[in-house]
């Protein structure tokens, strides 16, 4: 077995024990992206001399003795929206083709000081502004697409790249690429972790976080990257618990929220035969199941466009007034759309964000955490991105896949997706559970003892060159 192959932690026991060297492990991790990348295109910008200079200076640190932990001298992928000192930071996007920062953004500079080893920047769909990443194919079929906006990362680690890259989510980028691609991905509390140095789409939608093979990962990494920051104004100042310690002690005694709305609209049969089957697996290991009516549920979608599209144009109204044309079309359009909004409109928007987290905060009085799918179905084709359901309605890839993941960003609430199996035709699904604010130990906790069960955790796709 291939050491691009093997659980994280196994390869860190490896490099500890100094079975390995972090060089060794580089290079496998570059083997398998010389080998997928042709196919999948799941990186703008690949790091082969920054990655095994990084990984030479880790076998020195560890050779003397200062093994920093289970992160030193493993691959990372970064989302093209994070500063990386040096390395062009592009956001997929013609308007930052030539962008080279010169400091790390938080989280790179924290992964980093943990002992990670940058491999390359990821595709995301042009400044996260959609969710197909039309740049990047899906590892388990390269005609259907990763999911976005974090396509890129939830390629690189399903086709075993690497086994951890960074994403972000305003609307669901982290948890819909890690549902299509068979990854399990982690969207952390508003306030949990820094976002300085990461591309804004939507101020206060964003999230940072990683997509990963396994729970355990995402909790390292997660934890690594967590804590308060006085240069982002919205991180708050509690303490970063242990992700790790509590993973595995079960769901026996657990309330767990079932919605009987909402999580169950314009849903693909295999989507809907996917949670339910987590919840029968959860309710078998002790867990209690408690039905749950998702509150303002109709205005859930409008209320994050609402909010998102303003802020965005917001943030690049410089480039639509200098170089419009530098933008994709659809981006463009979403953006001009966005600055026509009218200012009393996104005022409601927010009065409307603030009605729901209340009603989600007394709907989570009386269980844990809620337990629904990720999306609403398999990834879509690249050259046909709609969903067509059996009423006749056709819905294009983004609108979909947004509506199940855009209550947690409303709210600010953790959400974790976990891969729930595969489809007739052998695509990923996943579910996601949704906890109370900084209380992603125990959305950890559930993903982990779902994931005991599941029969695509940590698995690799077997991307072959030419096979899009």
């Amino acid at each position: 077995m291939e050491l691009y192959e093997l659980p994280l932690l196994e390869v860190a026991a490896k490099i500890q024990a100094k079975e390995v060297s972090p060089v060794e492990v580089v290079k496998s991790s570059l083997a398998r992206l010389e080998e997928t990348e042709p196919t999948l295109t799941a990186f703008v910008t690949t790091t082969p001399e920054i990655a095994l200079e990084q990984a030479s200076i880790a076998e020195k640190v560890i050779g003397e003795g200062n093994y920093r932990g289970p992160l030193h001298g493993i691959p990372l992928g970064v989302k093209d929206l994070y500063d990386t000192a040096g390395v062009k930071t592009t956001s997929s996007s013609a308007q930052r083709a030539e962008h080279v920062p010169d400091v790390d953004s938080v989280s790179v500079a924290k992964l980093y000081d943990a002992g990670m080893i940058l491999i390359g920047k990821t595709h995301t769909h042009e400044f996260a502004y959609g969710a197909t990443t039309p740049t990047t194919g899906n590892p388990w079929a390269p005609d259907r697409t990763p999911g976005g906006s974090s396509g890129g990362s939830g390629a690189a680690v399903g086709a075993g790249v690497v086994p951890v890259a960074l994403g972000s989510d305003t609307g669901g980028s982290i948890r819909i690429p890690a549902a299509l691609c068979g990854t399990v991905g982690l969207k952390p509390t508003y306030g949990r972790a820094s976002r300085v140095g990461v591309a804004s789409l939507s101020w206060s939608l964003d999230h940072v976080g990683p997509l990963s093979r396994n729970v355990v990962d995402a909790a390292l990494v997660m934890a690594a990257m967590s804590g308060y920051d006085r240069r982002d104004p919205a991180t708050v100042d509690v303490p970063v618990p242990d992700m790790v310690s509590q993973i595995g002690a079960g769901v026996a005694g657990k309330k767990i929220g079932i919605p009987v709305n909402f999580y169950t609209e314009q849903l693909d049969p295999e989507a809907a035969a996917a949670a339910t089957t987590a919840a029968t697996l959860l309710e078998s290991l002790g867990a209690e199941l408690v039905e749950v009516t998702i509150p303002m549920a109709d205005l859930i979608l409008a209320t994050e466009w609402a909010i998102m599209m303003p802020e965005a144009a917001a943030y690049h109204q410089d480039y639509l007034r200098t170089s419009p044309e530098k933008f994709t079309d659809e981006v463009r359009t979403l953006l001009e759309t966005g600055a026509a909004q009218l200012a009393t409109d996104y005022v409601n928007a927010l009065r409307l964000r603030t009605s729901m987290q209340a009603a989600w905060k007394q709907m989570f009085s009386a269980i844990d955490v809620v337990l629904a799918p990720t999306v609403v179905g398999p990834a879509t084709l690249r050259a046909d991105p709609f969903i067509t359901w059996p009423d006749g309605t056709v819905e294009g890839a983004t609108g979909a896949y947004v509506r199940y993941s855009a209550p947690a960003n409303i709210t600010g609430l953790p959400a974790l997706s976990v891969p729930a199996g595969f489809t007739s035709e052998g695509l990923p699904l996943g579910v996601q559970i949704l906890g109370k604010p900084f209380a992603e130990p125990e959305i950890l906790q559930v993903g982990y003892a779902l994931e005991q069960y599941s029969d695509n955790v940590g698995k690799i796709a077997p991307v072959l060159a030419g096979a899009a």
